[in-house]
């Protein structure tokens, strides 16, 4: 196939069913965004789950949503080739990564050369050809310990001065703060400019002095204000409806809210803060009523009604005022609207805790200087921290971006024999098999079941606690011991062992074997079922019996014998029943004894396939379209794809208990049943006699019958001799010679 933009011409392998692109060349990996998606096996995958390093995985996801999708692949391979001689290289999933690989002709290459020659030189391998991910690592979180990593954001940590500290910290109450990667918060360029132009408003707005003329109350103005504001909308509610009360003296049941309104409150667990208490008005409603300062108002608002009465009634009317009329109301608004307005026009707001003091203090000195100074610092160290991490980020990619393309783009390490798909987590032993399809997944999916395969969910623990949940499928074999509950083992690609419990299962065939016998181990389950419930039947009626007899024993003075009655419908309808069967065994057997001995064993066999070849079909059906899709997009996978899992493919996915080769076996059981085992043979060979035996009667019975052996043709009849033509007089004959006569002559 050639890509039409680009020219480049793709390579195709068919594994699994389907056609996958192949990646082989550096041209390949150039002309991956050329690639139509439609040919991609998958195109998104979870960053967490797979058997990648997920650092690497997050480097890759440009967006940080915890998915990669097919961009984020292609922007991945496009960096790293920008940086590489060859882009080929990134095929071959080495590690560590050759310094002589990176592309030294670029700027971008001759930084990220320079980085790497001063990590390997600060771990003490300057001469070193080579930087692993390890090392690249390492480094990086010596640098990371550093207060200042060229992020252009200053912690309180940066420096060890404790009045540049304090003032860090202050910037950050009052402008907030920005987070660091590790976590904690610092301070940036804007915010330190916007801090100081805060600081400087707010002294030039005290300066003014223009708030000292309208604060009526002095100091206790700001107070008063805040008091108003708390309670100005339910104020304003109780007076409006006061004056429609006035207006209209009917409204008043009506604004002072309905019975029912209470005894919804009343139903429920009362407290006095409870929505519905606030909703309701101040105080009780009449016309032209003022308002009770401390007795009869709502106990919802007593706190800011408190507050307004101390900090602004009492203040401006004095101590002995114990209500409030609308037009006081209106008068208490207007002496403070002044001081309101010019307190809404202030600058420096953000600042203001801090005080008049400090503020001309934080100005007047320098300690905008020491804080410039580092952010200086931290961005002349930006370029040295970006190239330090792009050298882990070109390691990291040369190392685990073959992986992810192969298990992205195409599933070639899903079908390849020497290696294992990034998805699959380890290798379970349960029931005699050990299977290699295990996939780590949240938990069980409703999908799964789309997937044709039998999956068996398993809950893993490890002796340290750590718990995690994986998807199992067996793709060998029978299910005939797979059950909730069911423990094994599981060892994850690590060799650490978990221990797993099934804890649920989604069934479908595993294998044509498994159907073939599926019906009769089906009918031979409900005859065990049936045979359970006649006996639980049968011990339940005896007991009945059992009780019943006590009873009459117990009563047996009491009790009136009844004399028998026969039941003639009953024996009529026996006798009808056993005729009825004596009659079809009889029709059986007449259409049997027809039969050639030679047919009836290709009866039996006919007979067996017509039971089984329902079961067996659908089985192959759906292990022709088995697959691994539906089970991989329960864990956050896009598999484009139809990941099929034939039975070939799947034999070799999951293992049978079989004797190592060269193992001798000893057949001598030492707690062997020896009787069981000797009745066993004596009944094996009592049902052969017998069989032989049954053979021999039929073939003799047979032979009578049609006065032939069954392998002899019958005779074929000749036609009769026509008839003779008449013949004339018979002569008469000679006298008869006797003995001594024949002798004479």
């Amino acid at each position: 196939m050639r890509s039409p933009a680009s020219g480049h011409v793709w390579k195709f392998f068919r594994t699994g069913g389907f056609d996958q692109v192949s990646l082989e060349t550096g041209a390949d990996l150039l002309a991956l965004d050329q690639l139509d998606q439609k040919l991609w096996v998958a195109l998104g995958c979870p960053v967490k789950g797979l058997e990648l390093d997920e650092k690497t995985l997050a480097l890759i996801d440009r967006d940080n949503d915890g998915r990669i999708s097919a961009p984020d692949v292609i922007a991945a391979v496009k960096w790293a080739s920008a940086r590489l001689n060859d882009a080929g290289s990134l095929l071959q999933g080495d590690a560590p990564l050759p310094l002589t690989a990176v592309n030294g002709g670029t700027p971008e290459g001759q930084v990220l050369v320079a980085s790497a020659r001063r990590v390997l030189a600060g771990l003490g391998r300057a001469e070193a050809a080579e930087i692993s991910v390890a090392d690249a690592a390492e480094s990086a979180k010596v640098l990371a310990a550093n207060p200042l990593v060229g992020d252009g954001i200053i912690p309180a940590a940066a420096t060890e001065d404790a009045a540049v500290q304090a003032l860090i910290n202050e910037v950050i109450a009052s402008r907030g703060g920005t987070k660091r990667s590790d976590g904690t918060v610092g301070i940036t360029a804007g915010m330190i400019g916007d801090f100081y132009a805060e600081l400087a408003a707010y002294v030039a707005w005290n300066e003014q002095g223009a708030g000292k003329q309208i604060a009526v109350l002095g100091e206790a103005t700001e107070s008063a204000c805040q008091a108003v504001a708390a309670i100005r909308a339910k104020l304003e509610d109780y007076f409006a409806r006061t004056r429609l009360a006035t207006f209209d003296p009917r409204s008043v049941a009506a604004l002072n809210r309905s019975e029912t309104d209470y005894l919804a409150v009343a139903a429920k667990d009362m407290t006095i803060s409870a929505d519905e208490i606030r909703a309701l008005p101040l105080a009780r409603i009449e016309p032209g009523r003022a308002l009770p300062l401390t007795d009869g108002t709502n106990p919802a608002w007593t706190a800011e009604l408190a507050a307004l009465r101390d900090r602004a009634v009492t203040p401006v009317f004095g101590h002995e005022k114990s209500s409030l009329t609308a037009e006081e109301w209106a008068g208490l608004n207007a002496t403070l609207a002044p001081y309101e307005t010019w307190r809404g026009q202030n600058a420096g707001r953000t600042v203001e805790k801090l005080g008049l003091a400090r503020a001309r203090e934080l100005l007047a000195g320098d300690s905008r200087a020491a804080l410039t100074a580092l952010i200086s610092r931290d961005q002349k160290l930006a370029p040295e921290f970006k190239a330090i991490s792009d050298v882990e980020r070109l390691a990291r990619y040369y190392r685990d971006l073959r992986t992810l393309l192969h298990n992205f783009v195409n599933f070639g390490d899903f079908y390849s024999p020497e290696r294992a798909a990034a998805f699959q987590a380890g290798t379970l032993y349960l029931d005699s098999r050990s299977t290699e399809l295990c996939i780590r997944v949240d938990g069980a999916n409703p999908l799964a079941a789309m997937s044709k395969a039998y999956v068996a969910y398993c809950a893993c623990t490890r002796a340290d606690g750590a718990k995690m949940t994986i998807a199992a499928c067996f793709t060998q074999g029978d299910s005939d011991f797979l059950f909730v509950g069911r423990n094994g083992l599981f060892y994850d690609r690590r060799g650490i062992l978990w221990y797993a419990v099934i804890t649920s299962i989604v069934d479908n065939p595993i294998s044509i074997r498994q159907a073939f016998w599926l019906p009769y181990k089906k009918f031979l389950r409900m005859i065990e079922e049936q045979v359970a419930k006649r006996a639980a039947a049968a011990d339940a009626a005896t007991s009945g019996k059992l009780a019943g007899a006590a009873e009459k024993t117990a009563n047996v003075d009491k009790a009136k014998p009844e004399p028998k009655k026969v039941d003639l419908a009953l024996i009529t309808g026996i006798g009808v029943a056993i005729g009825s069967i004596g009659t079809f065994i009889a029709t059986v057997f007449a259409k049997v004894v027809d039969i050639p001995s030679w047919q009836i064993p290709l009866i039996l066999l006919g007979l067996m396939l017509v039971i089984s070849l329902p079961s067996m079909f659908i089985a192959a059906l759906k292990l022709r379209h088995r697959t691994i899709g539906p089970i991989l997009e329960g864990n956050g996978w896009a598999v484009n794809g139809r990941v099929k899992i034939n039975i070939p493919f799947g034999a070799a996915l999951t293992k049978m208990a079989t004797l190592p080769p060269g193992a001798r076996r000893s057949l001598e059981d030492p707690y062997e049943d020896k009787e069981a085992k000797r009745r066993k043979r004596l009944a094996w060979l009592l049902t052969v006699l017998v069989i032989l035996a049954a053979a021999a009667i039929w073939i003799r019975w047979d032979h009578n019958r049609r006065g032939h052996y069954f392998w002899q043709p019958e005779p074929v009849a000749e036609p009769a001799p026509a008839a003779a033509p008449s013949e004339p007089a018979a002569t008469p004959s000679a006298p008869a010679v006797t003995p001594a006569e024949a002798q004479k002559s």
